[in-house]
């Protein structure tokens, strides 16, 4: 379930990268590269008090997620005992 300060890093129509609040209109920040913009969204995740960054690759598609302390994992890796 998305919150309101979670982050979505996608490819805009010009070519830049946003990074975008997800109850945003507008971008926060855009940049030439998405590694830049992937940088500006976790750093202002952490400012923020944590909360999920989705990535979106060129063609749109979800790349990856991954949460940002100290936000709350809903699918946290497992411990494995062996």
């Amino acid at each position: 379930m998305s919150k309101g300060r979670d982050r979505t890093v996608f490819r805009r129509d010009d070519g830049n990268w946003a990074n975008k609040r997800n109850d945003s209109d507008r971008a926060s920040s855009v940049h030439s590269t998405q590694k830049a913009a992937e940088q500006s969204a976790r750093q202002m995740l952490g400012n923020q008090g944590g909360g999920e960054l989705t990535t979106k690759g060129v063609d749109g598609r979800i790349r990856s997620k991954d949460t940002i302390s100290p936000g709350n994992d809903p699918n946290p890796p497992r411990d494995r005992e062996h």
